[in-house]
């Protein structure tokens, strides 16, 4: 039998003054102790609102082991400041007999008393994360009220350029003249009654106009015609988005057809903005708009008319849905039914403004049952490991990983600092963040990159069962075993190329 021993969780966020170190927090639990042996785990530079963190982790991978009697910590919210994480974890501590120690607060799991007094102070610490989350949020709409540029890129036709707004230094947008024009001839087409989507996605692509390299999609088209930043905001504007129940914040008089204007969610509003905007927050940005506001709204009613533009539905005809793409064009497959009921393959480009000859005749089950066969092939080849005990794990995903939650982590405390700051840190916070989230983002692709290339064999017992229980399992687990084992795959009717990610 195993000798079990105890375990000292520290975790800091970052050094502060007022923060006590992870070496402090180390001797409050050897105190607690009292001169028996431990292991330590010490997170340095993570946040304790989820358990992403990779001490943590070790420590819940030993309990698990059966390595571990007790837990003993500095304070509660070092360990976990999330009801949900930490009724996770204490099922996992009562599963494998471990016993939890706050030495600062003088409660054990032990006892009756111990267990009450947790459940209160993990409240209290859920408290503590969601106070600071309000705070981040009212310093969101101040900036929303204030006409602020809120991150992210420029919208097609603009570029961003550095201005001084209420005395704090931010971007604004100003026009781009190359691609300012497309995007103006966007709208002259759409505001005409009889122009579809499909006939200005067509033209574009006939005239070999390009929109960031690529051609010209009714998603992306249906984004960009919603968009207030465009319009010369005159009294009709003001009008309208009041008439639509929308919060203005400006007053009627500002409208005086110059600015642009920036449309925001609401805090009570679940729906999207583009397409509810009762209760949205429109506000006149320092930007001068481009579109005549006769024609952004007879763009936007149209719009607000047009109910045969659906973006984003859930894939339900195929469970190939996001990975069969076109051999001709590239745009992806859908698949769609005939008369009789039967499903085929149809290339979206071709539907959206005929400028692709299309795949072919693909039927859509037999097409499944080819892809089946082949993927049943693949998986084939890793019989062998699938015997494994341990998940690989790939240092470079780990390290990643962590790079990412620190950028997490400096992200967030950067946005507590926007509630009540002076300017100059608003200033400085505001930039930060622009290109913090720049970092973030290619860390994520990154990882996703990685990602694909590596399977545990655990990844590899579960999509086997799945390949061997095909007609039993589900349709999400059907696109489960596809998005494992296949990055895209390209068809005709003539040829078939299958890219795999193992």
């Amino acid at each position: 039998m195993l000798n079990r021993i105890n375990a000292v969780y520290g975790r800091q966020s970052v050094d502060r003054k007022d923060s006590i170190s992870i070496e402090s927090q180390i001797e409050f639990c050897e105190y607690e102790l009292k001169g028996e042996s431990y292991k330590a785990y010490t997170d340095k530079g993570y946040s304790g609102k989820n358990t992403d963190r990779p001490k943590f982790q070790q420590l819940m991978a030993d309990i698990q082991k059966g390595l571990i009697k007790k837990v003993v910590v500095y304070k509660l919210d070092r360990i976990s400041r999330s009801i949900l994480d930490f009724a996770t974890m204490m099922e996992e501590f009562q599963k494998y007999n471990v016993e939890f120690v706050s030495s600062t607060e003088k409660f054990d799991t032990s006892t009756p008393m111990g267990r009450a007094m947790l459940n209160i102070c993990i409240v209290f610490a859920q408290l503590e994360r969601e106070t600071i989350q309000k705070r981040v949020t009212d310093a969101y709409y101040s900036r929303c009220l204030k006409g602020f540029h809120m991150s992210g890129p420029a919208p097609y036709g603009f570029d961003l350029a550095p201005t001084r707004l209420h005395d704090v230094r931010t971007k604004m947008l100003v026009e781009d003249p190359e691609t300012r024009k497309y995007a103006l001839l966007m709208f002259t087409m759409y505001a005409e009654p009889m122009t579809s989507f499909g006939d200005i996605t067509r033209y574009f692509s006939e005239a070999g106009i390009k929109i960031y390299g690529k051609d010209l999609t009714r998603g992306f088209l249906s984004q960009l015609l919603r968009n207030p930043a465009y319009v010369i905001a005159d009294l009709d504007v003001y009008e309208f988005f009041k008439s639509q129940g929308t919060y203005i914040v400006n007053e009627a008089a500002d409208f005086e057809g110059g600015n642009g204007c920036y449309l925001y969610q609401g805090r009570d509003v679940a729906g999207n903005k583009n397409s509810q905007l009762r209760d949205q927050i429109l506000v006149l940005a320092p930007h001068k708009g481009f579109v005549p506001s006769s024609i952004w709204l007879k763009c936007r009613k149209k719009l607000m008319n047009n109910t045969t533009f659906q973006s984003g539905r859930k894939a339900r005809n195929t469970w190939m849905a996001g990975k069969v793409k076109c051999g001709r064009c590239g745009y992806a497959l859908m698949s769609v039914g005939n008369s009789t009921g039967t499903q085929y393959l149809r290339c979206s480009k071709r539907a959206d403004n005929k400028s692709c000859e299309g795949c072919g005749k693909l039927k859509t089950h037999d097409f499944e049952s080819f892809i089946f066969g082949e993927m049943a092939k693949k998986m084939g080849q890793f019989e062998s490991l699938i015997g494994g005990n341990e998940d690989r794990i790939d240092p470079r995903i780990t390290a990643l990983q962590i790079e990412l939650a620190q950028v997490d982590e400096e992200i967030e405390k950067l946005l507590d600092t926007l509630s009540g700051a002076n300017p100059i840190l608003l200033s400085y916070a505001n930039s930060k963040i622009e290109t913090l989230d720049t970092k973030r983002q290619n860390l994520v692709k990154e990882i996703a990159d990685l990602s694909a290339e590596v399977m545990s064999p655990r990844q590899i017992r579960e999509l086997s069962s799945h390949i061997h229980n095909w007609e039993n399992i589900s349709f999400e687990d059907r696109r489960k075993v596809i998005d494992g084992l296949i990055t895209q795959i390209k068809a005709t009717s003539e040829y078939v190329q299958i890219e795999w990610k193992i």
